[in-house]
């Protein structure tokens, strides 16, 4: 029966294959982001360095609730933050 509860809550988690990890990241940035701290600095956090690959990391901000949460114009910084550090 929990896994019922866990498909409804998240109904197009298929189209984004994960880890139970990248979704308790993925909820520490929305929650350290609506406190107010801009996504660079959350996505800098050591929490956040030390569970995810970069490429974990770009495949998160590509989820439709972190999108829907952080706001499309602060996804797009991040990624091409991202993009600028593996390139340098």
């Amino acid at each position: 029966m929990a896994k019922l509860g866990s498909i409804l809550k998240t109904p197009f988690s298929f189209l984004f294959p994960g880890s139970a990890k990248e979704d308790r990241v993925a909820q520490y940035v929305i929650r350290e982001h609506s406190h107010g701290r801009s996504l660079d600095d959350v996505l800098a956090d050591h929490y956040v360095e030390n569970r995810l690959t970069p490429a974990q990391v770009a495949r998160m901000l590509d989820r439709p609730d972190v999108i829907d949460a952080l706001g499309k114009g602060a996804v797009d910084d991040a990624r091409r933050s991202i993009a600028s550090e593996g390139s340098s």
